[in-house]
């Protein structure tokens, strides 16, 4: 197995910020492997332990699982543009809205994707407020990494197509750009970023995809 080699999906938020972290760190690799997310690989279900699910980054052979951690490993193996601060405290500040990006704002925005009527509208309110909360963390700076990106920027910034498919095919808009005005530049100056754009999906390509997500969530559901 070469040395660094990563099994995802190409409309993954999860498998998005693992491929921004490699590409900002200039770390040569394998391109990614596709899982098929209804029959995922054998290697998936060997080395992705109780989660089963992407992205899995393989390094020298051995797997690392759950991008956030993966992440951190990136940050820690390849030292040059660091992801995370050097102070301690604003390295705990950075895992903590690293942290709620994952367990507060994509749960509720994924919610707003699957449920229907009065529970949708409730999930909206929700997602909302919590993007409020991690606006706060911006503190007037550029970027959540001050005037560079860091682990919080590539954790947040994997949300924005799914924000953007909520907008379009449901027509709900859960970054306001008055009354979210830092997080909406934030989102804009960091998504046009040339180093982001170079390994985003096509923008017309995630739509579909997330339309077609939609659909099948909600048929489960049912």
């Amino acid at each position: 197995m070469a040395e660094v080699k990563l099994f995802g999906f190409w409309a993954s938020p999860f498998t998005i910020r693992v491929l921004w972290a490699l590409k900002l760190k200039q770390v040569a690799f394998d391109e990614c492997v596709e899982e098929d997310l209804v029959n995922y690989s054998s290697t998936l279900l060997q080395y992705s332990h109780a989660q089963k699910r992407t992205p899995i980054l393989f390094h020298q052979g051995r797997p690392i699982a759950e991008s956030l951690v993966i992440l951190e490993y990136i940050d820690e193996t390849w030292k040059q543009k660091a992801l995370l601060p050097q102070d301690t405290y604003d390295r705990a500040k950075a895992r903590f809205w690293a942290k709620f990006v994952d367990d507060k704002c994509m749960p509720t925005i994924m919610s707003v994707i699957t449920k229907k009527g009065e529970d949708q509208q409730r999930a909206a309110k929700e997602a909302q407020q919590n993007l409020k909360i991690l606006e706060g963390g911006l503190e007037r700076k550029p970027f959540f990494g001050g005037d560079t990106i860091n682990i919080v920027d590539i954790a947040a910034g994997s949300m924005w197509c799914c924000v953007r498919a909520v907008e379009v095919h449901i027509g709900i808009n859960l970054v306001d750009a008055e009354d979210m005005s830092l997080l909406n530049s934030w989102f804009q100056s960091f998504i046009d970023l040339p180093i982001i754009k170079e390994r985003a999906p096509l923008w017309d390509a995630i739509l579909e995809h997330k339309e077609g997500l939609q659909k099948m969530l909600m048929a489960l559901s049912t």
